[in-house]
């Protein structure tokens, strides 16, 4: 399968830019993230990073998975699945 990926470029060169978790984003967690756990909820580290990316780089988040985002302030996230 590795050897595909490799040979139809789909490894090498990605179609879309691939966004870095840098210190903003990282900040942004942080707070996000102490104040989630001070209200009795723990949102999953991984989410919180996907959050932090979308919000620092003033995106939507497309996601089937709303739930596990909807407690994240000042983000835009959007449910493209829903009917």
């Amino acid at each position: 399968m590795s050897i595909y990926l490799i040979d139809t470029n789909i490894l090498s060169e990605p179609i879309f830019p691939i966004l870095p978790y840098g210190a903003e984003a990282a900040k942004w967690h942080a707070i996000e993230r102490a104040r989630l756990v001070a209200m009795g909820q723990t949102p999953a580290f991984q989410d919180g990073q996907i959050a932090a990316i979308a919000h620092v780089n003033n995106l939507i988040l497309v996601t089937n998975n709303v739930s596990d985002f909807a407690n994240f302030q000042a983000l835009q996230i959007e449910n493209w699945f829903a009917s």
